[in-house]
């Protein structure tokens, strides 16, 4: 059972702790739940958490409406999606037309990244800068937080998404350009050697990636290339071709298109100038760009 103390201090049990030891610290503390041990939780701690939870929620609350203005959240995205995001007109909102259930999939993920906060609190580590507006090249975002005094970034994962963090391979395949984004908020800590809290929604694992250097883009010639991008009319390049879907010919959108907002006008000339069709399957809708042969199932309208 957790337990309230006003003798445990989480600022004091912060000093000495390093990202290296952070999965297995919080690992640890959570063990004790597994004996009669338990988890002792400061006053101040919960005071702390329950703050946090209650501005997540006001944050959740809130209507986002689709900014023109580039953010460091953005700038990791293709060129494509980013022109379009600042130059299409007919979308007043980055949540438009979504179904009420992603609105409790957001609120979920909100308060999952405060849990994760009081996990790394509780686990020793120390926490700071916690939604500081950073700049870089005029470029403005709030980071997550700093660990141990490295940037961190938080992320709650589906299974799928949570193994791009655990096995590393977001490197190879970030559609919603988070490589960028800590790369941004690194440029503008003088700090480099952070990287991503991410926690599984659907198991509770939780894991930390660090990319190191190497593996992170240039965020100053991320930024330069948007600016130019934005200078012209025309939209940049596809972001990703579309892929065979069967033996028929038919294709279909590559996953980094799937999410993405602008895709029906992107794909505004597929089919023979029809636009793109999407089909219902069992695991999901698909859109297709060139459709052979019909698949026999229900086709929805967009």
């Amino acid at each position: 059972m957790l337990s309230l103390t006003k003798t445990v201090g989480f600022r004091e049990a912060s000093q000495m702790k390093t990202l290296e030891t952070l999965i297995p610290d919080i690992y640890e503390v959570l063990d004790g739940l597994n004996s009669d041990k338990g988890i002792d939780i400061s006053e101040e701690l919960m005071e702390d958490f329950l703050y946090n939870m209650k501005d997540a929620l006001e944050g959740w609350s809130t209507p986002h409406l689709q900014s023109k203005t580039i953010r460091m959240s953005n700038v990791g995205r293709p060129l494509r999606r980013v022109w379009y995001d600042m130059k299409d007109t007919d979308s007043g909102s980055s949540e438009k037309d979504m179904h009420p259930s992603n609105f409790i999939k957001f609120l979920y993920g909100h308060l999952l990244e405060q849990i994760a906060i009081l996990l790394i609190k509780l686990s020793g580590h120390k926490v700071t800068a916690m939604q500081k507006e950073v700049e870089v090249d005029g470029i403005k975002g709030h980071m997550d937080c700093k660990i141990d005094g490295e940037v961190v970034d938080i992320k709650t994962a589906s299974n799928f998404s949570f193994k791009k963090f655990s096995e590393g391979t977001l490197v190879d395949d970030d559609p919603f350009g988070y490589m960028a984004q800590l790369a941004g908020y690194e440029e503008a800590e003088g700090t480099e050697d952070g990287g991503f809290f991410a926690i599984n929604k659907e198991s509770g694992e939780i894991c930390l990636f660090r990319p190191g250097n190497l593996s992170k883009p240039n965020i100053r010639t991320k930024i330069n290339n948007i600016k130019e991008s934005l200078e012209v009319d025309e939209p940049p390049a596809i972001c990703y071709p579309p892929v065979p879907e069967g033996k028929k010919g038919n294709l279909r959108l590559a996953t980094g298109c799937v999410y993405c907002p602008h895709k029906a006008k992107c794909w505004k000339d597929s089919n023979n100038g029809n636009g793109l069709r999407a089909f219902k399957y069992s695991n999901g809708v698909k859109y297709f760009t060139r459709v052979i042969a019909t698949p026999k199932v229900m086709e929805i309208p967009l």
